[in-house]
């Protein structure tokens, strides 16, 4: 039984593999079957998808073909027509390249012919040229027959002629340039020397030598005079300065050529005839202290004169020097307050034009310290001075603008310049000088001799107490050009015959008069 039973058993698992087996393969089958189907399916949708995509591709190949032969067309059409334009251009310029040509031909061949035109003309001139030459030589001849003149007398004729005809240009254009660099250079220094003198308000009472002196009584005189003359001996002595009492009312003359002394014995008569005790041992007294006094005022204004245009390092000696102008007057007009009053424009127009003012200052202010000792050195008063200056050690342009200022050396610099210029400035001013009445007619009466001593002058008339010179030619015998030059030379005779202060204007009038008389 158990035998049955494991047959059975094992029957049973056997049968069930099978039919497990079959039933596996039955459903792999199946399986298989549906996995076929699926992939039929699966590539039919393939198929159409793929066969979609193709005609999608080829419908875009297509298009994009289209449009590219489209593009293509364009491009070629434009191609086409710019290929064209140039072609036209192209023709149009060989067209134009032809025509040049054919002018320049055209013109080559007409270069030609006036070449040959010129060559036979150059040829016909060279000819004339020659028979022109021949015929001036035979003219040449004939005139020196008929003139008596020899060539190199026709030249000197001719020279002559030619030298007053530049003579006469040349007057022209120094009228024309004269007028130019005046009418310009006019304006610069009128404004320059107006700024100068509003710029310096200066004391115009000018301080003056007093040779007189006033007594209370005439019995003074007798006083002065003393027993047997010994007070005035004593005075003169003590001095060095002529008394003259002669008789004028109440009055003693002091008479000297130092200034200096001159003020010494003033202030010592002065003093004297104050106290009432005069005799020679009181006048030594008096005149020595005075003389100290003095030498301490003359040092002071010196010093405050410097201090005054703020010019520092001048010597001591020649502070002193500077002081002595005090006492010192030309045409009356005082010399230190002259010299301040050019240092000050000095200063004043060298700031205009930029220069170094304390230098112009110191100038101005020293230009004229050769007049405290003209009277002890001979010769013009700016060469004393520029010999003080450079003794005293000053620079050489400061030594070169006081002997320059009167042109007794020529200029060299602008320094040079303005010191002349604030000069003649500070003693033209109306008031600055005064001169005496024979020195003054006799001036006038000089300037119009020099004037009527040239040839063509009718008249001649010094005006504004000789600050002008007016002339008169005749206008017939001058032409204008003439009468600048005329100007010109009465100038250079007045500066070399006259001495002056200042300037003076020389005025050439050249006029022509029609006169005609009406009779009935």
């Amino acid at each position: 039984m158990e035998e049955m039973y494991i047959i059975t058993s094992i029957l049973s698992f056997v049968l069930g593999l099978l039919l497990a087996y079959w039933l596996k393969g039955k459903f792999i089958s199946q399986k298989y079957k549906a996995a076929e189907t699926d992939a039929g399916r699966v590539v039919d949708d393939a198929k159409r998808s793929a066969e979609s995509l193709v005609k999608e591709a080829q419908l875009e190949a297509k298009d994009r073909l289209l449009k590219m032969k489209s593009d293509f067309d364009g491009e070629t059409r434009e191609t086409r027509t710019e290929l064209k334009k140039q072609e036209r251009r192209l023709i149009q310029k060989t067209e134009n390249i032809e025509k040049k040509q054919e002018q320049f031909e055209k013109k080559e061949r007409e270069i030609s012919r006036r070449e040959k035109q010129l060559n036979k003309k150059e040829n016909d001139l060279q000819s004339n040229q020659k028979k022109c030459v021949a015929q001036i030589e035979e003219q040449k001849k004939q005139l020196e027959r008929i003139s008596g003149l020899t060539s190199e007398q026709a030249k000197d004729l001719l020279v002559r002629a030619m030298e007053n005809e530049a003579r006469y240009e040349g007057a022209k254009l120094i009228k024309r340039i004269e007028g130019e660099a005046k009418e310009n250079a006019d304006k610069s220094a009128k404004k320059i020397i107006a700024t100068a003198v509003q710029r310096y308000s200066g004391d115009y009472v000018a301080e003056r030598t007093v040779s007189v002196i006033q007594l209370p009584s005439d019995e003074m005189k007798g006083r002065i005079i003393g027993r047997e003359g010994r007070n005035i001996r004593a005075l003169e002595a003590a001095t060095g300065i002529d008394l003259i009492i002669d008789d004028t009312p109440e009055a003693v003359i002091l008479s000297g050529f130092n200034p200096v002394r001159r003020e010494v014995a003033r202030l010592s008569l002065m003093r004297l005839i104050a106290d009432g005790r005069i005799h020679p041992a009181r006048i030594e007294d008096i005149v020595k202290a005075v003389g100290e006094e003095v030498g301490q005022t003359i040092k002071e204004a010196g010093e405050q004169a410097a201090f005054d245009l703020n010019v520092h390092g001048i010597s001591p000696e020649l502070i002193k020097v500077i002081g002595q102008l005090k006492y010192r007057t030309s045409y009356a007009q005082n010399v230190l307050q002259h010299s301040i009053e050019v240092g000050f424009l000095c200063g004043i127009m060298a700031s205009e034009l930029g220069l170094n003012t304390k230098l112009a200052k110191r100038m101005g202010l020293l230009h004229d310290i050769g007049k405290a000792i003209d009277h002890e050195v001979e010769g013009p008063h700016a060469v004393i001075g520029s010999n003080l200056a450079k003794k005293h050690g000053e620079s050489a342009r400061v030594v070169h603008a006081i002997g320059a200022h009167h042109e007794d050396i020529p200029p060299e610099t602008v320094y040079d310049l303005l010191v002349q210029a604030a000069d003649g400035l500070s003693g033209a001013r109306p008031g600055a000088r005064k001169e005496l009445l024979e020195n003054y007619v006799k001036r006038l009466e000089d300037l119009e001799k020099v004037a009527k001593s040239f040839k063509g002058v009718s008249n001649a008339y010094a005006i504004q107490a000789g600050r002008e010179l007016r002339v008169i030619v005749e206008g017939e015998a001058m032409s204008d050009e003439d009468a600048v030059l005329l100007s010109r030379d009465i100038v250079k005779k007045i500066e070399e015959t006259l001495t002056f202060p200042g300037q003076i204007k020389v005025v050439v009038i050249r006029e022509t008069r029609a006169v005609e008389y009406a009779n009935k």
